[in-house]
C-alpha cells in the first residue's frame, strides 16, 4: 500500500493548485478523481489541522462525501514518535541563524530611513517582507507543519508538499517526499500502472 500525506499547498499554492484546477475546490475535486481511481492500492492521509485549513478555502458542499471517502484524517502519534536529538539541535541553530540574520534585515531597515525619512512607510513595509523571509522561509513555523512530518514518519508515507521549510526537515528526519508541482504527474503515472 501507498501512502501519501497531503499538505495544503496542493490545493492553495496557486502556483501547484492550477495543476489540478483554478480554483481550491476545483483543485480538490480533480485530486480526488484521482483518488478515486487509486482507491484500494494508495491511501490519503491529512492531519485534522491540515484538513480543517484546506476546508476554509473549499466549498465543502461540492466535494462531499468523496472527501470523507478518500482522505483520511489522523493526527500523529506526537506521544510515541521517537525525534533524534540532531534534529532538535539543527533547529535551535537555524532558529539563531535566522534571529541573527532577521536583526540585520531591521539594521539595514533603520538605516535606510535615516537617510530616507520621506519614505518611512515603505521601508517599513520592505522591512516586513525582508524580516518574514529571513526568519520563516525554509523553516517549520507552524503545529500544523510539524505534524505533516510527524504523521509521514509515523507512517512511513510519502510527504507531499510545496512548502522549502516542510520538505527541507522531512528530508533532514529521512522522510520521503515529493513536490507538489510534480504530484498530479505522478499520480497520473500511479493510475496508468494500476489500470495495467
Amino acid at each position: 500500500m501507498i501512502r501519501f500525506v497531503l499538505d495544503t499547498s496542493i490545493f492553495v499554492n496557486p502556483d501547484v493548485r492550477s495543476k489540478f484546477g483554478a480554483t481550491p475546490t476545483e483543485a480538490m475535486k480533480t485530486f480526488l478523481r484521482y483518488a478515486e481511481k487509486l482507491f484500494g492500492k494508495v491511501e490519503f492521509y491529512m492531519p485534522p489541522g491540515i484538513y480543517r485549513e484546506i476546508m476554509n478555502f473549499v466549498d465543502e458542499q461540492e466535494v462531499s462525501p468523496d472527501v470523507e471517502l478518500y482522505i483520511i484524517k489522523k493526527p500523529p502519534n506526537v506521544h510515541d514518535i521517537k525525534i533524534p536529538a540532531f534534529v532538535v539541535y539543527e533547529l535551535i541553530e537555524d532558529i539563531r541563524r535566522r534571529v541573527d540574520k532577521g536583526l540585520r534585515v531591521a539594521e539595514k531597515a533603520v538605516r535606510e530611513s535615516v537617510i530616507d525619512t520621506e519614505n518611512v512607510d515603505k521601508i517599513i513595509q520592505k522591512l516586513r517582507r525582508n524580516y518574514r523571509k529571513a526568519l520563516r522561509e525554509g523553516i517549520v513555523d507552524s503545529k500544523e507543519d510539524f505534524e505533516l512530518i510527524l504523521l509521514a514518519k509515523e507512517l512511513d508515507a510519502i510527504l507531499v508538499s510545496a512548502d522549502v521549510g516542510v520538505l527541507t526537515w522531512a528530508e533532514k528526519m529521512g522522510i520521503k517526499w515529493v513536490d507538489a508541482g510534480k504530484f498530479r504527474e505522478l499520480l497520473e503515472e500511479l493510475v496508468e500502472k494500476f489500470e495495467k
